[in-house]
């Protein structure tokens, strides 16, 4: 990991189907269909909480069609 790595702030986001990810806090513009769900840190901080939060990753599309 580089310097510029281990500095950088990372946004958690997630999109219309409940899909996380995360996006450089630096880079301003969160790309279309995205939302920020207000968690930042350090990369392994946002990827832990995406992981301690993401339970099915399933689209939500998918998992509403799999109800009936």
């Amino acid at each position: 990991m580089t310097d510029q790595e281990n500095n950088t702030i990372y946004l958690v986001v997630v999109n219309h189907e409940e899909q996380y990810s995360i996006w450089p806090k630096w880079k301003k513009e969160i790309p279309g269909g995205w939302k920020c769900l207000g968690k930042e840190g350090s990369k392994e901080e946002c990827l832990t909480y995406i992981k301690d939060v993401w339970k099915d990753m399933r689209p939500l599309s998918l998992r509403r069609a799999m109800r009936f």
